[in-house]
């Protein structure tokens, strides 16, 4: 047999398909939808504190089922891989990712399906748990201390300089970010780290002129 027929051999017997039989296929898809639902336990426990997206979890705990499935039918045939491939290729997803964390599931989701599908499942139970671990252990390691706004309404454009020496007093890290002033009033936003948040908003509260203060969190990066 020369170099050729096996070559084509090989391809004839990719297009004939390998035989799943329905044991297999059970077993795939149910360990899946365990392995799933684990994915969404977690996604629930680590979102609870912010933003809690309910519809994006049962995507997550749907993807991963989906993608096993296509990896299960992509083993089964030749010609159902080229046109997974085909289709999978033009799909475009368009729907913003609101916090980077979602990625990582998204992710893991995607990879646990795809590992399931090709059967190596301790991989896919062993990868859940280091992600599971490493996700809570870095929830917890403490970050620098995060800006905060703080927005003064004034009465007039005198008293900013002594609304910004009240803000010595408690920080040496500020920054003027934008300056309003209509009708002899002013507004002006100032960028800062602080601790005593209370003593602040007394101290610049009481400033001649001063008609409202805010401090408001900031959720752009951390500084260290």
């Amino acid at each position: 047999m020369t170099f050729q027929d096996m070559i084509k051999k090989s391809v004839l017997e990719g297009f004939s398909g390998n035989n799943i039989n329905m044991a297999q296929i059970v077993t795939v898809l149910g360990i899946t939808t365990l392995l799933a639902l684990y994915i969404f336990a977690i996604y629930y426990i680590s979102a609870k504190k912010t933003f809690y997206n309910k519809s994006f979890n049962i995507s997550l705990a749907l993807i991963t089922v989906v993608t096993a499935s296509i990896i299960l039918a992509m083993q089964s045939n030749l010609v159902i891989s080229l046109g997974m491939v085909g289709a999978l290729s033009i799909i475009r997803f368009r729907t913003a990712v609101k916090d980077p964390k979602d990625l990582v599931f998204l992710f893991w989701a995607i990879s646990t399906g795809i590992i399931c599908g090709a059967g190596m499942f301790e991989i896919a139970v062993i990868a859940g748990l280091v992600i599971t671990v490493g996700l809570f252990a870095l929830e917890l390691t403490p970050v620098g201390m995060a800006s905060m706004l703080l927005v003064v309404n004034a009465g007039s454009l005198e008293c900013e300089e002594e609304v910004l020496k009240q803000i010595g007093q408690f920080t040496r890290h500020y920054s003027v970010k934008s300056r309003n002033t209509s009708g002899g009033k002013t507004d002006f936003i100032v960028e800062l780290k602080v601790k005593e948040q209370n003593e602040l908003l007394k101290a610049v509260s009481a400033v001649k002129d001063v008609t409202g203060v805010s401090l408001i969190a900031h959720d752009g990066e951390v500084n260290f």
